[in-house]
């Protein structure tokens, strides 16, 4: 069974929130954060399967359409290509945030799911993220978990940026 780094999209991959965009519901609106591809290149070159995992309510609740939602993630997928990193599949909760579903973050339905269809071990797996409800999905699957930002965490590790936490993770998966 092969391991995984998870990656939460918003605040690890790109911006949100910020001076540039509220939130990304164009592909034009996707400003991956600095050093987010190189990480994803470093990981990738360092043999892991690399998925990301995001809720995405703005689908749910009407402000943002799937087939717009598809073409951010395939322009995401192609912006951290041209620097070598490979995404291999972006799943996402479409669902309003507090519709109970199991795939919504803090649940571990997304995770368990990829698990499922990619033959990966989750126990050898890291889910890395910028709330703690990513943090408590990883632990929910059984992953080891990384919080990519300042303040509490109960995660595993933590490190102010992505590219930051690449050395910390590349050590946990040994």
């Amino acid at each position: 069974m092969n391991k995984a780094i998870f990656l939460d999209r918003d605040g690890v991959l790109n911006e949100v929130l910020s001076d540039r965009v509220k939130f990304v519901n164009k592909p034009e609106q996707l400003y991956l954060l600095e050093g987010a591809a190189e990480a994803v290149a470093a990981l990738t070159k360092a043999g892991y399967e690399i998925f990301v995992v995001t809720n995405q309510g703005g689908v749910g609740l009407g402000f943002l359409k799937e087939r717009e939602l598809k073409r951010i993630h395939e322009r995401l997928q192609e912006l951290v290509a041209e620097k070598g990193g490979h995404i291999k599949e972006v799943a996402y909760c479409p669902h309003k945030p507090k519709a109970g579903c199991e795939c919504r973050k803090p649940n571990a339905g997304m995770l368990v799911d990829l698990a499922e269809r990619h033959h990966l071990d989750l126990s050898r797996s890291i889910m890395a993220g910028d709330h703690e409800r990513d943090i408590e999905a990883g632990r929910k699957a059984g992953c080891k978990t990384v919080f990519i930002g300042s303040g509490p965490t109960s995660a595993d590790i933590q490190a102010p940026s992505l590219f930051e936490a690449v050395e910390d993770i590349l050590g946990m998966l040994k």
